[in-house]
């Protein structure tokens, strides 16, 4: 297991002052509300009720603030669901798993997730952009390992594997557009409503038959 730890709205990590995690859980809103280019040191400072000079004690520039917020999002999302999948679950439950999981991860943090993903192709660093399209791509194929192991097992059909990956991946990827956080369904409800409709299909004799107990 790792050291990281969860709050509302921004990962916190080990070792971390409250300061630190105050400043990056602040710039994701703001990077989500103005984007990158719209969002400014000053911006960031007066959010957390601190100076210019005390930000920049803690951080070097604007760039470093949205490499941690956009970095440590998709890294800190790869470990929240991984960890918490039993091992021992049946592969479709596995697949249900992921995508509830991923659905309380956008729910915990989700100016971080929004903040991440509307300037994906804009990260300054070209480094650090880099390095979360392979955690990126991790995730992604730890979903399509799952779906290959509900094939092997017999669970669904023999299917094209990548682009049934790519089909919950965007359910899931782009709930942060029309959300709505004062509804009150939970993106984990959304998320599992979604499940039965990939798992179960849309047609009536697909429906699970839901008078058992």
């Amino acid at each position: 297991m790792t050291n990281v730890m969860l709050r509302e709205d921004g990962p916190e990590r080990d070792g971390e002052s409250e300061r630190v995690v105050q400043i990056l859980t602040e710039a994701a809103r703001i990077f989500a509300r103005k984007g990158y280019e719209g969002a400014s040191m000053r911006d960031i400072a007066e959010a957390c009720g601190i100076s210019k000079s005390l930000l920049y004690h803690h951080f070097n520039s604007k760039e470093e603030i949205y490499s941690r917020v956009a970095v440590g999002a998709t890294k800190e999302l790869f470990l929240f669901v991984v960890e918490q999948i039993p091992p021992e679950a049946a592969p479709s439950a596995k697949i249900r798993a992921f995508m509830v999981l991923t659905a309380e991860y956008f729910r915990r943090h989700r100016w971080a997730w929004i903040a991440s993903t509307t300037a994906f192709w804009n990260d300054p660093e070209r480094r650090s952009r880099k390095e979360r399209m392979t955690r990126r791509d991790r995730y992604e194929k730890y979903l399509r390992e799952l779906i290959q192991e509900a094939i092997d097992a017999g669970e669904i059909r023999d299917i094209d594997v990548a682009m049934a990956g790519r089909l919950i991946l965007s359910s899931l990827n782009w709930m942060h557009r029309w959300y709505n956080p004062t509804k009150p369904m939970k993106p984990e409800q959304i998320a599992d409503q979604f499940f039965d409709m990939v798992f179960n299909g849309l047609r009536v004799d697909a429906a699970p038959d839901r008078t058992r107990s």
